[in-house]
């Protein structure tokens, strides 16, 4: 995808997409428009083709994800399942995890999980405390650790698990990637409660002294960061396409009761001060759609170092964007924003998601501080 100009088979599916969230519309049901998004193949689209995916990359899921969004439709476990466990799966899982995982993902039929944040470790994963390790026969993997804000766990065949195992050479611990199911002994979930109402609910899970087998190990056990930011990268510009999606849906809606209402003889709309700061909230958001394609563009290309930077940007930018469309779009309603009827209200609590999920803008500003500008690290 060119970060300028997309190409008639991305507008086709863009636009196709968005007639598929215009079917649904806001009031969707979930279980009908994950199943039919599969079934079209729009869900599979980033994942090969030998096994049921439509062969595309992050670029053609991101399209899919912001234009469901932009009509109304934020599925949250696009970002999971087939962005960040399909994709790590794809690159660097065995042929038989592939088989059997896959061609699941893709048709919507098997759904996996996340975990990888922790209550002690937040923004630093360095700190992180679930551990692996042999079990007695050497061959087998015994996980202990616990996880929060992990979501769609009820939901999920299995959950893609972050822990660590010692490095024999310098007995430091390193990152790996565990397939979890949902029903192995010692694995357990606890919903948290939220102000956030969505359909995907978040999750405390708790590993005790969880046993599997060797191949529940995904990759090579001593690639674990190259294999952990080949699924951080695609959230990071998922994330941006999920926040970009809510931006746009908020923003037309006001547009549109903006050109409606009339006071006194105009409608609102032609009033700068109601005009100016919905022009500003629409260039924000291209603006980030621009940095999203840039990432998407690199990340698809194999270029992981660059993508890395630029997921990173596209993520901050979008989640930006989206908190102030959605305030301003809010505000252009007046009283009739905080009513169920337009449908706006909740996606005040939504919109923060993008700003503090998976990483927050602070450290995404760290992240180009250190790493792009060269300047020297605090912590």
């Amino acid at each position: 995808m060119s970060p300028v100009v997309e190409t008639e088979e991305h507008a086709a599916l863009r636009a196709a997409v968005a007639a598929l969230g215009k079917r649904h519309g806001r009031n969707h049901t979930p279980e009908d428009l994950w199943s039919e998004t599969a079934k079209l193949g729009y869900l599979g689209v980033n994942l090969p083709e030998e096994y049921g995916g439509g062969g595309g990359g992050i670029s053609e899921l991101s399209i899919v994800l912001e234009e469901l969004g932009a009509a109304g439709c934020l599925l949250l476990m696009m970002i999971v399942s087939p962005a960040i466990c399909g994709t790590v799966i794809a690159r660097f899982g065995t042929t038989e995890q592939k088989q059997e995982w896959l061609p699941g993902l893709a048709d919507g039929t098997r759904l996996m999980a996340f975990g990888i944040t922790e209550p002690d470790a937040g923004s630093n994963s360095h700190r992180l405390t679930t551990t692996a390790r042999r079990d007695d026969n050497g061959t087998d993997w015994r996980l202990t650790g616990r996880k929060v804000f992990i979501s769609g766990v009820n939901k999920a065949d299995a959950t893609l698990i972050v822990g660590r195992t010692e490095d024999a050479r310098t007995g430091r611990l390193k990152p790996c990637l565990f397939i979890v199911p949902r029903d192995a002994a010692g694995f357990e979930h606890r919903r948290i409660d939220m102000e956030l109402h969505t359909t995907e609910y978040q999750f405390e899970l708790t590993l005790d002294d969880v046993r599997l087998p060797a191949d529940a190990l995904v990759g090579d056990e001593d690639a674990g960061l190259l294999q952990l930011f080949a699924g951080l990268n695609p959230e990071r510009i998922m994330t941006a396409a999920f926040a970009i999606g809510m931006g746009r849906y908020a923003l037309s809606r006001a547009v549109e009761y903006a050109r409606e209402r009339t006071v006194w003889k105009e409608p609102i709309g032609a009033h700068q001060a109601i005009a100016h700061p919905l022009a500003q909230a629409h260039i924000d958001l291209e603006l980030a759609r621009l940095m999203m394609q840039k990432a998407a563009a690199l990340y698809d290309a194999g270029d992981d170092t660059a993508a890395g930077e630029a997921a990173n940007m596209a993520k901050y930018a979008a989640g930006e964007a989206c908190v102030k469309a959605v305030d301003q779009s809010v505000h252009t309603l007046g009283g009739n924003g905080l009513t169920s009827e337009f449908g706006l209200a909740s996606l005040i609590t939504a919109s923060r998601v993008a700003r503090i999920a998976p990483v927050s803008r602070e450290m995404i500003l760290n992240y180009v501080s250190h790493q792009t500008l060269g300047l020297p690290k605090s912590y």
